[in-house]
C-alpha cells in the first residue's frame, strides 16, 4: 500500500476526504478490474414514483389553465390560472386523461384533502396549479396554507406523534435539512438565544456538520459531547445524560436515529430525556434531527415527548429520494420555550432586536421565533421574498398526502426491507454475529474495528492496533487495496477505528463483497499484530 502521512487530514471532514479515496478506489478498480464500490455516501438509489407521476401530470393540467386566460403559441407565451371552478375543469381534464400515470393519484389527493382535512377543493386545487407554475412569489413566506396542514399532518405521523400530543407545530419549508441546520443556528445567534461561545451539548456520533458549524468562529460553541457507544448499543448511559443537568449548557442537538450509526433513541432513553428536562432541566433548548425516522418501526421523536423544547428538522430526501429537490421544513411548537426566552430578554437586546426587524413588522416583541426565522434566512431586508419555491411545496405536498393516502404502508415496507436486505447481505460477507435491534433504522451501519477485534481477539490486539495504525488507514486500505469507499467514523466523532457505510446508495448483492473487503482488512491487521508476537 502507498506510504500516505494521515496526520494531515486528521482535521478534515469526512465527506471531503471521500474525494481523495474515490481516485485511490479509480485507480484500484481499473488495475484490478474490480467494480468500484462507492458506500459513503447516503444517497439512496431509490424514488417514489407515483408523486413524481401525479407532479407531472399536474403540470400538464396547469399550463392548459394558463393558456385559458391568455395564449399566443407563435410566442410560447400564456397568461395565469384563475381559481374560479377550476376543481370541475381539474375533474373533466382528468376524465379523458384517466389511464395516464398519475391520474388516479391526482384524483385521490383531491378527495383525500376534501374529506380527511375539509379543504375547499377550488381553493386547494388552485393552490397546486399556480404554485407548480410558480408565478408568484410565496405568500405566506413560511409556507403555503393547504402544503403547510398537509406536511403536518404527514410530519406528524412520521414522528410518531398520538392523541397525547396538544396544540400544532408551525412549519417552514426550506431547501432540505442543510438548509435547516444553517437557518436555525443564524437565527439563534441573531435573537440573543444562543451567544458566541455558549456551552452546548451534542449527541455522538453525530453528523459532521453539526461538529464543524458548531466550532465556526461565527459560533465558537464550547461542545459537551453525549456519548452513544456501541457497548450501550448506541444509547446514552446515564451517565451521559447526566452531562444535560449542568446548567451551562443552552442547547442539546441530536440526530435520531443517528448518523453514522442508524440507531434511534429507545423508550427507556427517550424517558430519562423526558424526566431530566421535566424535573431538572426545563430551560434546556432541544434541536432534533430525525431525516431518518421513517426507517424504524414505532419510531417516536423528540417533537412529540418535549414540544415545548424543541427545535425538529425534517429533511424528505431519503425516504423519498428526493435529495436533489431539497425538500425539508423546521417544526416549531405553537407554544415554545424559544418565544418564552425572547420575551425574557434584557431590554437592551429587545431594543437591539426591535430594530432589527422593525422594517417587516410594526410590533416587533409580537414576532415569534418561527417567523424570525424565516426573516433572518433572508437577511431580514428580502424578507418579502421569502419562502421555498412553489414547485418544490407542490412536490413537498404529494409526497406527504401519498404517504397518508397508505394506509397499509406499502411504501414504508418496501423502503424499510431495502436497507435490511442489504445489511443481511453485509453481515453475510464480514460475517458478524450481530443481535436484531429493533431501533436500527439501517439506513448506515457503522462496523467499529476496535470494538469487535477486541471482542474476537482480545485487548493485546486493540492495544497494538492503536500503537500502530492510524484511523484512516481503514479507509485508505479499502479504497486501494478493494476499489471500496467508505467514511472514517472518527470524522462523525464515532470511534476512530470505525467506518460508515451507507446502505441506500448500492445494489443488494454488492454488500456482501464490502462486507468481505473489511474482513479481508480485519484479518491484515490480525495477521500484522501475531506477526509480531512470533519475533
Amino acid at each position: 500500500m502507498t506510504a500516505i502521512d494521515y496526520k494531515k487530514f486528521e482535521k478534515m471532514s469526512p465527506f471531503e476526504i471521500k474525494d481523495g479515496l474515490m481516485k485511490l478506489a479509480k485507480r484500484s478498480s481499473a488495475k484490478s478490474a474490480s467494480a468500484l464500490l462507492n458506500a459513503g455516501r447516503g444517497n439512496p438509489n431509490w424514488i417514489a414514483t407515483a408523486a413524481r407521476e401525479a407532479f407531472f401530470l399536474f403540470g400538464q393540467f396547469a399550463l392548459s389553465e394558463c393558456r385559458r386566460t391568455m395564449d399566443n403559441p407563435v410566442a410560447g407565451l400564456a397568461g395565469m390560472p384563475q381559481p374560479k371552478d377550476i376543481a370541475a375543469r381539474l375533474s373533466t381534464w382528468l376524465d379523458k386523461r384517466g389511464d395516464e400515470p398519475g391520474a388516479d393519484f391526482i384524483t385521490r389527493m383531491i378527495d383525500h384533502g376534501v374529506k380527511a382535512f375539509g379543504f375547499n377543493a377550488d381553493a386547494f386545487v388552485f393552490e397546486l396549479t399556480d404554485s407548480i407554475i410558480g408565478d408568484n412569489y410565496p405568500v405566506p413566506d413560511r409556507m403555503l396554507v393547504h402544503a403547510e396542514q398537509v406536511s403536518h399532518r404527514y410530519l406528524m405521523w412520521a414522528m410518531g406523534a398520538d392523541t397525547s400530543l396538544s396544540g400544532k407545530f408551525d412549519l417552514y419549508a426550506v431547501e432540505g435539512g442543510t438548509a435547516a441546520m444553517c437557518y436555525i443556528f443564524k437565527s439563534l445567534i441573531a435573537n440573543r438565544i444562543l451567544k458566541k461561545g455558549d456551552t452546548i451539548a451534542m449527541g455522538t456520533p453525530i453528523f459532521t456538520p453539526y461538529i464543524e458549524i458548531a466550532e465556526l468562529e461565527d459560533y465558537a460553541f464550547n461542545a459537551v459531547h453525549i456519548r452513544a457507544t456501541q457497548e450501550h448499543r448506541f444509547q446514552y448511559s446515564d451517565d451521559e445524560i447526566a452531562k444535560l443537568e449542568d446548567p451551562k449548557i443552552k442547547a442539546f442537538f441530536v440526530v435520531n436515529p443517528g448518523n453514522p450509526t442508524s440507531m434511534a433513541i429507545d423508550t427507556a432513553t427517550l424517558k430519562k430525556l423526558v424526566d431530566l428536562v421535566k424535573t431538572k432541566r426545563p430551560d434546556l433548548i432541544i434541536l432534533t434531527d430525525d431525516v431518518y425516522g421513517t426507517f424504524v418501526p414505532n419510531f417516536r421523536s423528540l417533537m412529540c415527548e418535549l414540544p415545548y423544547n424543541t427545535i425538529g428538522v425534517y429533511s424528505y430526501s431519503k425516504y423519498f429520494g428526493c435529495t436533489g429537490w431539497r425538500l425539508g421544513v423546521i417544526g416549531i411548537h405553537e407554544s415554545n420555550i424559544l418565544d418564552d426566552i425572547l420575551s425574557k430578554l434584557p431590554a437592551k437586546e429587545l431594543e437591539a432586536l426591535d430594530k432589527r426587524y422593525i422594517s417587516i413588522t410594526l410590533e416587533p416583541r409580537k414576532l415569534k421565533m418561527i417567523d424570525r426565522i424565516v426573516a433572518d434566512s433572508r437577511d431580514v431586508a428580502l424578507n418579502h421574498t421569502a419562502g421555498l419555491s412553489l414547485p418544490q411545496q407542490v412536490m413537498m405536498t404529494m409526497f406527504s398526502i401519498g404517504e397518508l393516502m397508505d394506509p397499509e404502508k406499502i411504501y414504508q415496507k418496501a423502503c424499510m426491507d431495502i436497507c435490511k436486505t442489504r445489511v443481511d447481505t453485509l453481515l453475510e460477507g464480514l460475517p458478524l454475529d450481530v443481535q436484531p435491534n429493533p431501533n436500527f433504522a439501517a439506513y448506515y451501519g457503522t462496523i467499529d474495528f476496535e470494538f469487535w477485534l477486541r471482542h474476537y481477539v482480545g485487548e493485546d490486539m486493540v492495544t497494538w492496533l492503536k500503537e500502530n495504525v492510524h484511523p484512516l488507514d481503514l479507509v485508505y486500505r479499502l479504497a486501494e487495496d478493494h476499489s471500496i469507499v467508505l467514511l472514517n467514523g472518527g470524522g462523525f466523532d464515532a470511534p476512530n477505528w470505525s467506518v460508515r457505510v451507507s446502505f441506500a446508495n448500492l445494489a443488494d448483492d454488492v454488500y456482501d463483497d464490502i462486507g468481505r473487503g473489511v474482513r479481508a482488512v480485519g484479518r491484515g491487521y490480525v495477521d500484522m499484530f501475531n506477526a509480531t508476537k512470533g519475533k
